[in-house]
């Protein structure tokens, strides 16, 4: 153990000898951590923030949404998750004919759109949705102030909007909205109520939207379809049994391959799919810079071989083993790369968590924890080949090296 401790020892003075190529080797170490943690933060951060999303839908709401979207295994398309995204062809016609069903309970058309929103000096720029009246119910969402739109100003595509806390608060700060005019694109709009608070989540403000029907949005923003259509089942025990007569009354209007007849529970599946192997991929590329890192670790640890190569000798002529020599570099090395990863995980938590303010992102105790096994890792493999060259050096060659 005393020996152990010496070699150490021995190490880290090493090392502050040359402290400015010390801290240059970690660089790609300190690079490739740091980017491994920020980039798999922002996935995990983007998964939770989607998966929240699709659990705040309800356990008996139904998505129609355009093109064969795969599902794989339970989903109703199979193949490439995602692949089969195509233009909508959703209208009003289709929603008529699905709030017949007799096992739908209620069935909202959905579009959106980004646009300013103007209240004497002040704009927002912000997402418009054009929903229905049922808006409310199926998402579960109450009225703080106001009131929604009716089914009158819905079915006269009446230039009427509800609006989020958050916009409330950009255009009219602490005075009451309700029945102002404000200005949205080219449009005067009167201010119904507005919506209670979501609060935020991963850095995505729940509350920052606004809400006019969908008829006025078509109009409004020159579209010909929906974008989705929401449906609600009467019963979550028909969960099934609805989205399959939802599926045949829409291959009344659409091919089989021209929609999607999604729930909660598939869409969790396939949006945890593709995230899932986002997030891999990108701490992939970032792991690339570890192993350049390494590749920088070697290199270093080759040239110190040779600079250091009578100090060797005249270790080895004093007693030291060979393998007293090779533990030696190794554990330079070891050093260099442990250290690089742990001043990475401090800054790719610092870098997560400031993105947070802006984006999704959320650092994971199993990023952190594979970071720091793989960059030890760098070290006793990148470490190995210079530590076993300078263990090999015999004691008359190595004083007599110049």
């Amino acid at each position: 153990m005393d020996e152990l401790f010496e070699i150490i020892k021995i190490a880290f003075t090493a090392l502050r000898a040359n402290k400015m190529r010390s801290l240059l080797t970690m660089l790609g170490v300190i690079i490739g951590v740091s980017s491994v943690i920020l980039l798999v933060s922002i996935g995990s951060g983007l998964q939770g923030y989607i998966t929240k999303q699709l659990e705040d839908l309800g356990a008996k709401n139904i998505m129609l949404m355009p093109g064969n979207i795969g599902l794989g295994q339970g989903g109703s398309g199979g193949g490439v998750p995602g692949a089969g995204m195509m233009a909508s062809k959703f209208d009003m016609e289709q929603v008529k004919a699905l709030e017949k069903a007799d096992l739908v309970s209620l069935v909202m058309p959905y579009t959106e759109n980004n646009s300013t929103l103007r209240f004497g000096k002040n704009s927002h720029i912000t997402q418009i949705a054009g929903v229905s009246v049922d808006y409310p119910e199926i998402r579960n969402q109450k009225i703080a102030a106001g009131r929604f739109f009716n089914h009158n100003e819905q079915n006269s595509a009446k230039k009427v909007v509800v609006l989020g806390k958050t916009v409330a608060e950009k255009l009219f700060a602490e005075e009451n909205p309700v029945n102002k005019k404000i200005t949205i694109g080219d449009g005067r709009y009167t201010v119904l109520g507005i919506l209670e608070e979501k609060g935020g989540m991963s850095g995505v403000d729940m509350d920052d939207q606004a809400f006019i029907p969908a008829t006025t949005a078509l109009r409004e923003f020159d579209m010909e379809h929906f974008i989705a259509i929401w449906v609600q089942a009467k019963s979550q025990e028909n969960m099934e049994e609805t989205k399959t007569q939802v599926k045949k009354i829409m291959l009344k209007f659409l091919k089989d391959d021209e929609f999607s007849v999604l729930d909660t529970k598939s869409l969790l599946n396939t949006i945890a799919t593709i995230l899932s192997a986002l997030t891999l991929a990108l701490g992939g590329i970032a792991a690339i810079s570890l192993l350049v890192g390494g590749i920088g670790i070697a290199n270093i640890m080759l040239v110190s071989v040779t600079e250091r190569t009578r100090e060797v000798g005249l270790r080895k002529a004093v007693g030291a083993t060979p393998r007293l020599i090779l533990l030696q570099f190794l554990i330079e090395a070891m050093i260099l790369s442990i250290t690089g990863g742990l001043i990475g995980i401090i800054i790719g938590g610092g870098g997560s968590f400031l993105l947070s303010k802006f984006i999704p992102s959320a650092v994971t105790f199993w990023s952190i924890l594979i970071a720091f096994v793989v960059s030890a890792l760098v070290g006793i493999v990148f470490g190995l080949a210079p530590a076993m060259r300078a263990s090999r050096l015999t004691p008359v060659d190595a004083l007599r090296y110049e």
